[in-house]
């Protein structure tokens, strides 16, 4: 089911023994858009200390409660290598989790949760020619972002601004991310539209702004979007109808 990530915040995360915190961030893979990391305030446990959870530790969670079991008991989440989530996580801090909580790596061919699920095959073409042009700059950065940190960019369609990046919307059975949802108020006020991942045509980290390959005068017309209604395939249908662009559930030969 299609979901937004910053109602997730705040979920309470519930060990087989006890409660351990609430979720307060996402890490995303910025070349897959792919959630690879809830990240889990622990609040008065574990003195503020905040902790990393794959979603491959992850049980069914309870929408109902707000709250996600974890397969995992107190113990092994207070005993887990201390990260900084104030500094970039390295491949060797991950290595030391996954090690420590015994997950299969993300980042090796043919595990769950490796790769994402409708983002463009030039984006993917595109990030991978930069990764390799910087290498010597990036050895070691799995390419984490955090969600918090990417609210607030700026949106540019091929003519002009249209708004800033509010929320995502993920697939929660995948965990990755299928949709932005961007806040037109400077220019359509209190209008909120989606703009889905395979329409990104270039991500700048540094100047905080994602290009897309849409047009304003198209965008301003566009069916709004209401967070208080979930996403589901009928308002997809007519999204996708509206600009014309192929859908991503539907298989091409």
């Amino acid at each position: 089911m299609l979901r937004s990530l910053n109602d997730l915040r705040d979920y309470t995360i519930r060990a087989t023994d006890r409660e351990i915190g609430k979720v307060h961030d996402f890490y995303f893979d910025d070349s897959l858009w792919t959630i690879r990391y809830l990240v889990v305030d622990t609040g008065n446990w574990l003195s503020g200390r905040r902790v990393l959870l794959s979603p491959l530790a992850l049980e069914q969670p309870d929408w109902n409660n707000q709250s996600i079991p974890v397969k995992l008991t107190g113990k092994q989440v207070e005993l887990s290598p201390h990260i900084d989530t104030e500094k970039p996580v390295s491949r060797q801090m991950e290595e030391d989790l996954y090690k420590h909580f015994n997950w299969q790596p993300y980042w090796r061919a043919g595990t769950p949760l490796m790769t994402g699920a409708v983002v463009s095959a030039h984006m993917v073409v595109a990030r991978q020619d930069r990764s390799e042009k910087s290498a010597g700059e990036r050895e070691g950065d799995p390419h984490l972002r955090s969600m918090i940190e990417v609210l607030g960019y700026n949106i540019q369609a091929r003519d002009g601004e249209i708004g800033h990046v509010e929320d995502f919307i993920i697939e929660d059975d995948v965990w990755s991310i299928y949709y932005m949802i961007v806040d037109t108020h400077n220019w359509l006020p209190g209008k909120k539209v989606l703009v889905s991942l395979q329409w990104i045509e270039d991500v700048s980290w540094a100047e905080r702004a994602v290009s897309v390959d849409l047009q304003r005068e198209t965008i301003k017309g566009c069916p709004e979007f209401d967070p208080s209604t979930p996403v589901n395939r009928a308002y997809e249908l007519v999204l996708y109808d509206y600009y014309g662009k192929p859908r991503y559930w539907m298989k091409t030969k």
